[in-house]
């Protein structure tokens, strides 16, 4: 009988360094390939909505700052709808993306959005979930985007009836999804690991 000799298991291709060549190549000093690198700007001024800015950092384990990740934000605009083709319960604001892309900074691992605050979105199930915006982060390191979503502060009343902050177990742990507020900036640090580990979501 002839023996089959089997192959061992290719090695797992993590996000980078190479990430930020395909996503944000005008970041990277690469010209010529799109005039602004996509999702740099998220609203006009023509946008509808209360202004905002979500900025924050990412943490590994070590507590130590990833300054070369990638992150990607959705979200409903003000009215709470998507600028989706799947969107069938009305028009979203034609001035708003609800996309949005950003690298963290070489310097000091900030991303930052300006873009509005969002409305109240439908659960699947038809209660009413409360203003979020949804992230997805890559770096190396990373095999597979982390996506986790960031509530707002002063939404107390929304977040308490949100279908899914109420599905987290350990409630201790919700509060790693509340960005905090100062004026109109809202900061949403994201922890991969370790104690402040951030609540991220299997989509």
């Amino acid at each position: 009988m002839q023996e089959l000799g089997y192959l061992k298991e290719t090695p797992s291709q993590t996000a980078g360094p190479y990430v930020h060549i395909g996503l944000t190549p005008n970041f990277c000093g690469i010209g010529g390939v799109y005039s602004t690198d996509l999702g740099t700007s998220m609203i006009n001024d023509k946008t509808i909505g209360e202004r905002i800015t979500v900025r924050g950092r990412i943490f590994d384990g070590a507590d130590t700052l990833v300054k070369d990740a990638v992150v990607e934000i959705w979200q409903a605009d003000s009215a709470g709808f998507y600028n989706s083709p799947s969107e069938l319960r009305g028009t979203a604001d034609p001035n708003f993306t609800g996309w949005g892309r950003c690298p963290t900074s070489a310097e000091d691992g900030v991303f930052r959005f300006e873009t509005v605050k969002p409305g109240r979105v439908p659960y699947k199930d038809g209660r009413w979930m409360a203003p979020h915006i949804t992230l997805w982060i890559v770096a190396r390191g990373i095999n597979i985007g982390l996506q986790t979503r960031m509530y707002f502060p002063d939404e107390a009343e929304a977040n308490a009836e949100d279908p899914l902050l109420a599905r987290i177990e350990h409630r201790d742990r919700v509060a790693t999804l509340i960005a905090s507020q100062e004026g109109s900036v809202y900061t949403f640090d994201v922890h991969l690991q370790g104690d402040k580990e951030t609540v991220f979501l299997d989509i």
